[in-house]
């Protein structure tokens, strides 16, 4: 027969932290210290850093400048201001968006971030 465990809860799991003290066990980060504080668990903790990324920054300055490029280079292709075949006008097209997109997008946060708008900081440009 199934031995009878009385350390175990047969109820659903609850959030709000119900547990009794003597069914955790030693090493559980739930468990208090014996002072009532209890141990600060490192994965939660983030630092907001409070330098400015330049290298990431002048990433996304030249990933816009390099879309900007490829995206005029495609538009003289398709109005054959410029000798050549659509075909490379469709991949100036492709590759002018994909470097222009995330330039684009870093170079707005870093501006408005400048700027001090609120909802903007420079913490939420990954630095290289």
């Amino acid at each position: 027969m199934a031995e009878r465990r009385p350390y175990v809860r047969y109820v659903s799991l609850s959030t709000s932290g119900e547990f009794f003290k003597d069914e955790l066990p030693s090493g559980s980060p739930d468990r208090e210290e014996e002072d009532g504080e209890e141990d600060e668990d490192i994965r939660f903790r983030y630092d907001i850093p409070n330098e400015i990324p330049f290298t990431s920054i002048a990433l996304a300055l030249f990933l816009l400048s390099l879309g900007s490029f490829f995206l005029l280079t495609s538009h003289f292709l398709f109005t054959s201001h410029m000798p050549g075949d659509s075909s490379q006008a469709y991949g100036f097209l492709f590759l002018g968006f994909v470097a222009f997109l995330p330039g684009f997008y870093e170079t707005r946060i870093a501006y408005y971030s400048w700027r001090k708008c609120r909802g903007y900081s420079f913490s939420l440009i990954p630095a290289l």
